[in-house]
């Protein structure tokens, strides 16, 4: 049976802050198709304003932008926040790369990049690992996670992942939850990612 590899990274937000459009959308749409959540801003009171609102397991952060230097940004984030993060930048100079790093930022990686490298150098920030799912896992976490919060009902489960005629197959997705939470180390008594209503359906939370 085919797995699909995704990472323990479904409830993680990630803060990219850069001036250029294209590349907000661009690490946006490759973040989230690797279960990222994201936030975008454009400079960098915008940034230290979502961060303080809305919070960031980690920041992206580029160099050149409009209002204040990424080294501002970094020196004032630096003040009352730890969260991990990674400069991106066209400037190669080993001279910069020194003083950035010496201000508190904890990589830095160098326009143009790949993008294979940028996530893997985001779980190792995250102490994060890939996790194999089975293609109903993959289905089932999915289709929660596309509804977060929301109540989904055991009959609609049953029926988009196994087909309209097993809408009373409770025990498929019983067993199915069961393992999709051992993958995620989700305690069903005290859910982080997947809560049961019981007789009812499933909520995801994360």
């Amino acid at each position: 049976m085919p797995e699909h590899n995704v990472s323990t990274s479904s409830m993680t937000n990630v803060l990219i802050i850069d001036d250029e459009t294209q590349i907000r959308k661009f690490l946006d749409i490759a973040l989230r198709a690797q279960g990222y959540k994201t936030l975008l801003a454009e400079n960098g009171q915008k940034g230290l304003e979502l961060l303080a609102l809305q919070g960031a397991d980690l920041i992206i952060l580029d160099l050149g932008l409009p209002d204040l230097d990424g080294l501002e940004v970094l020196s004032e984030l630096r003040a009352w926040s730890h969260v991990p993060v990674i400069v991106l930048s066209v400037r190669s100079n080993e001279e910069e790369k020194v003083k950035l790093l010496d201000a508190g930022a904890n990589d830095y990686v160098t326009k143009p990049f790949s993008v294979q490298e940028l996530m893997a150098r985001i779980r190792v920030f995250l102490n994060q690992q890939l996790i194999s799912l089975t293609r109903k896992e993959y289905q089932l976490l999915t289709l929660l996670a596309q509804h977060k919060g929301q109540l989904i009902t055991q009959p609609q489960i049953l029926s988009d992942l196994w087909g309209p005629t097993h809408q009373e197959d409770t025990h498929y997705l019983r067993i199915l939850v069961a393992k999709l939470r051992g993958k995620l180390n989700d305690n069903a008594v005290q859910p982080k990612y997947i809560v049961t209503e019981p007789g009812v359906g499933l909520r995801f939370v994360g």
